[in-house]
């Protein structure tokens, strides 16, 4: 491996929370209050805020993974129904499935958008109607901060009546067609952890169509039944998983909210410079942004600032310049492994993959906080351009 001819004095990180003053005085707030266990009036405003912003029904819960089990829940996955996914993901969307006993179907990612390919999951959809094996629901994930293009989805899901579960917990701040990242599906789901452009340090958040959709989910994320007028004690009839939001996270997450657009512009600036510093150095190519062929406005929010590597021209290949930039106190990363590669799921059904592993092998995401200082960003293309000299 190429040594870096120096180190950051402090190690730079791939994306931290950005908070302020006002996070810490409101959880003193609600210690104080007593006010910190779930249920408590700061999660109750979050999910008033958050549906004010989606213009949809929402439900606060612990993390992004736990309102995708619900979701799954909510559209009726049981033992041995599929459930449609991209291969190219991280694996917290894919897991639920197997809570609910559901067999993954994956799809591969187009290089519009490095999402679930509309095209191959259309052929996929009207292969499985000519054998009456539809499956139950399709998880379409976007990437990145990146959406998928959502609507060639949503007409194939009502075309065949399987239910749409959009993952926006990447993308919280991006737009798609003028609209916000997560509302088109059935059920939206989003994420705040700690490395998420909005984060509570945890977190996440169930939308939907239907509102008595959550208001299922809102019984089923506590382990305790709702008190009864005899005794108070209540009868215990569903499971439940304990994944109620306190009211520490949701002050946190609260007081971030409102500079939701400040903070995807400040990561977007961030990517912008990334682009402009790397656009001549060969063999270096930015995450492209989707427009998906329509005059309605579409933004990535650029959560993550991604990159191919072409090692011919490059120099070396992405994973020695992960190894690089590490040497030199930078946090990189490759693109999730393809979860059909993954040893638990390489057995599962697969259509296509080229792509995905394509993707997989060649881009890494470099450090793309919103309060990235330009010094910090200065020498992370430095030694991206240093890296790309001294391989050649």
């Amino acid at each position: 491996m190429i040594q870096p001819s120096r180190k950051f004095a402090e190690r730079i990180w791939l994306s931290v929370p950005h908070m302020g003053g006002e996070e810490a005085r409101a959880v003193q707030l609600v210690l104080s209050e007593n006010d910190h266990l779930a249920g408590s009036d700061e999660v109750e405003r979050l999910e008033t805020e958050f549906s004010a912003l989606t213009k949809l029904p929402a439900l606060a819960v612990s993390n992004g993974t736990a309102a995708i089990h619900l979701a799954l829940r909510l559209a009726g996955v049981q033992s041995g129904d599929e459930v449609v996914a991209p291969t190219l993901t991280f694996a917290g969307c894919i897991n639920p499935i197997i809570y609910q006993q559901g067999i993954p179907v994956f799809i591969d990612s187009d290089l519009q958008s490095w999402n679930m390919d509309p095209a191959l999951t259309e052929k996929f959809f009207v292969e499985r109607a000519r054998k009456n094996r539809l499956p139950r629901a399709l998880i379409l994930v976007n990437l990145c901060g990146q959406n998928a293009d959502v609507d060639p989805f949503v007409q194939l899901c009502q075309r065949y009546d399987v239910r749409l579960i959009e993952d926006a917990a990447q993308s919280l701040g991006a737009v798609y067609k003028g609209r916000p990242s997560g509302v088109s599906g059935e059920f939206g789901v989003y994420s705040f952890n700690g490395n998420k452009t909005i984060t509570g340090t945890a977190g996440g958040m169930l939308v939907a169509k239907n509102p008595s959709d959550i208001d299922r989910a809102r019984r089923w994320i506590t382990e305790q039944p709702e008190p009864t007028a005899i005794g108070g004690g209540g009868a215990l009839d569903e499971v439940g998983y304990g994944y109620e939001m306190s009211g520490v996270i949701a002050a946190i997450i609260r007081r971030q909210l409102p500079l939701l657009d400040q903070r995807v512009h400040e990561r977007r600036a961030v990517f912008a410079r990334y682009e402009q510093e790397f656009a001549a150095v060969a063999g270096l190519t930015m995450q492209p942004e989707a427009q998906f062929g329509s005059s309605l406005p579409s933004r990535h929010s650029r959560w993550l600032s991604c990159m191919t590597v072409d090692p011919s021209e490059f120099g070396m290949p992405a994973a020695n310049l992960v190894s690089c930039l590490d040497a030199a106190n930078i946090e990189t990363r490759m693109l999730w492994t393809p979860m059909h590669l993954q040893p638990l799921y390489r057995d599962r059904e697969i259509i296509g993959g080229s792509i995905a592993q394509q993707l997989s092998a060649r881009a890494i995401c470099l450090p793309s906080s919103s309060s990235l200082t330009i010094q910090e960003q200065t020498f992370i293309i430095e030694q991206v351009k240093d890296a790309h000299t001294s391989g050649h």
